[in-house]
């Protein structure tokens, strides 16, 4: 037994040797392609969606089972698709045949019934902390049939660590379901709470002149540095957020989040007019970047493991039931739910 043991630890070792020798940018890029340089920053992580992921074995991504209390939909795996060269994320109805396990992972703790299933692709560590983050996205149409009606959603890319009831820290691109040409931005910030209050939250807002977020393609992104963040739609400043705002700017590592989520009817957030919504509804996204800060000399982690993160960084992380990280403290993790019950749901029955 300590042979094997030992073996498996030499094994562990040399694939993390081997990870550490792989030239940057890591994730999947294009071979050969000639990506944009940006002063004091190294590109570090870029995703093209060429081929689809794999969710359950890739060393950087893979998915949430989570669900806020407020809003109408529940991560699965199976919401978040890859074809044509884009990674899809679709919202659909989800009937009672197909009821999810009640424990959530990324919740930590319980999760009722949502009448829609919903995607976030998620990076598996609290890894990511100052840098240039970047995607090139479409936001959902709510009604495809009418596509100048306005609906419910909000399609995004953010920073967020978790478990966010302990150090909750969010940087937030959130397209909406109001506007085909809104965006909005956000800073949380908030110690030891398990539900979000207008306290922890400085939003700001963009109005895209001339642009129609839903049947285009946009580049969102945010810079974060130490000393502030800043935020920029097609390479243009949209807004700043400084160490003088209403909430400090966030210090701590983070996950990088991709997620598509619709409100119920008694939240404005997202847009008033979710009635109007018709599903499948799905955001799109073209390629991701992300440039580490030449001035952070510990974050994100070298060999893509989490070797370089602190207990802090790894308390209650777990992301799914499947992603092979344990809860950490094991005794304060509400519930349990094995990868199998998980998985036991994919042969699920949609409503039209």
């Amino acid at each position: 037994m300590a042979f094997s043991a030992t073996r498996l630890a030499l094994s562990v070792l040399g694939a993390a040797r081997i990870l550490h020798a792989l030239p940057q940018p890591h994730g999947h890029p294009t071979p050969g392609k000639v990506y944009p340089s940006k002063p004091n920053f190294t590109l570090w992580l870029v995703e093209e969606f060429d081929t689809a992921l794999d969710l359950d074995n890739d060393p950087i991504w893979t998915w949430s089972d989570g669900g806020l209390s407020e809003g109408q939909v529940r991560f699965v795996k199976d919401a978040i698709k890859f074809r044509d060269g884009k990674m899809v994320l679709e919202a659909s109805k989800n009937s009672l045949l197909s009821r999810q396990p009640a424990c959530s992972k990324a919740e930590v703790g319980e999760v009722r019934h949502k009448n829609l299933l919903s995607g976030e692709m998620r990076t598996k560590y609290n890894m990511f902390r100052y840098g240039y983050y970047e995607v090139r996205m479409k936001a959902p149409t709510p009604h495809s049939r009418k596509p100048w009606l306005n609906g419910n959603y909000v399609a995004t890319m953010f920073a967020y660590r978790d478990a966010k009831f302990r150090r909750w820290r969010e940087i937030d691109v959130e397209v909406t379901g109001d506007s085909k040409n809104s965006v909005t931005m956000n800073v949380l910030y908030a110690n030891n709470t398990r539900m979000w209050n207008s306290n922890i939250q400085d939003s700001k807002h963009h109005i895209a002149h001339g642009a129609d977020v839903r049947k285009d393609f946009h580049t969102y992104a945010f810079e974060w540095l130490p000393t502030g963040i800043k935020w920029f739609f097609d390479d243009q400043l949209m807004a700043e957020h400084g160490p003088n705002d209403k909430l400090p700017v966030p210090e701590l590592s983070t996950k990088i989040v991709m997620n598509l989520w619709i409100f119920g009817p008694s939240y404005a957030f997202g847009g008033r007019q979710g009635y109007n919504n018709r599903y499948t509804m799905s955001s799109e996204y073209d390629w991701f970047r992300f440039y580490k800060y030449n001035g952070d000399d510990h974050y994100p982690c070298n060999d893509l493991t989490p070797s370089c993160l602190t207990e802090d960084d790894q308390y209650l992380s777990a992301n799914n039931p499947c992603d092979g990280i344990a809860q950490v403290p094991a005794a304060e993790a509400a519930c349990d739910v094995s990868c199998q019950s998980v998985r036991s749901t994919n042969n699920r029955v949609f409503l039209p």
